[in-house]
């Protein structure tokens, strides 16, 4: 299968170094989410500015400083699907990005993870392509090989509950037949979304740190599919502040690098 295909050689015929200049003092955290309106919702709680643009066939995309707690982070609008999330942060890693923590939506496979309750996952289902060009194929992938402890002494200091558990990552939104549910459920899977795996592949091979979590939208765990609070617009101010969530682990893990 051509799946099966990994080359271990860094470089290839196309190399993020030969687009993207590297940035002087680019900030230690790197903050991102995917929803549009949640972003420029939280970007409105700062005075950013900006390091360097990404381009792309589909527009610009600014990577800003942002001050949090008197300390600077780079925060960017991620997009929806793995190539193009993937391709854009191996630009902002050449800028410098030296750690990514990403949150988003996902569809969960458990009625009993409340609408907007906070997922942390420990392996990624590999049903996607991406994954396969980063690391040497396998059903599943280990996701957050560091600083979960961390994420959890920010949720339980802002008493957010939280689950923990397999995503599955597929990147065919309207192939997630009952069928795959059931198996996915069956392998431990407790959410769906479409980039968790390849995220952590790419920072694997990159030897970049990655962090990932996850606000619990639409329910697949029901005899019809339930939105739920799957649009940007809806609960937003929550959302909001489950993106501060990744500051605030952002603030624990610069303390631990002093």
């Amino acid at each position: 299968m051509l799946l099966e295909e990994f080359d271990p050689e860094s470089r290839a015929v196309i190399n993020p170094d030969m687009v993207v200049a590297p940035i002087e003092s680019f900030p230690e955290v790197t903050v991102s989410c995917f929803s549009r309106p949640l972003f420029e919702s939280v970007l409105g709680f700062f005075e950013p500015k900006v390091l360097g643009v990404i381009h792309s066939a589909v527009g610009e995309t600014p990577v800003y400083e942002v001050i949090y707690k008197e300390r600077r982070f780079a925060f960017f609008h991620a997009k929806v699907g793995e190539p193009l999330c993937i391709g854009e942060y191996e630009e902002i890693m050449q800028m410098g990005s030296k750690r990514l923590i990403l949150l988003g939506n996902c569809g969960v496979l458990d009625r009993t993870i409340e609408d907007c309750g906070i997922i942390i996952p420990t392996k990624a289902i590999r049903d996607e392509g991406c994954s396969y060009h980063y690391a040497p194929a396998g059903e599943m992938i280990d996701v957050n090989l560091k600083y979960t402890d961390l994420f959890k002494e920010v949720l339980e200091a802002f008493h957010y509950p939280y689950v923990e558990g397999i995503t599955w990552t597929m990147d065919a939104i309207y192939r997630e037949t009952r069928e795959k549910v059931n198996r996915r459920r069956a392998q431990g899977a407790i959410c769906v979304e479409m980039e968790c795996a390849g995220m952590q592949a790419v920072c694997n091979f990159r030897n970049t740190e990655f962090f990932q979590f996850f606000y619990a939208g639409d329910n697949l765990d029901h005899s019809t599919w339930d939105p739920r609070s799957l649009s940007g617009e809806v609960r937003l101010d929550d959302k909001s502040k489950i993106v501060l969530l990744a500051f605030e682990l952002g603030l624990r893990i610069m303390e631990s690098l002093e």
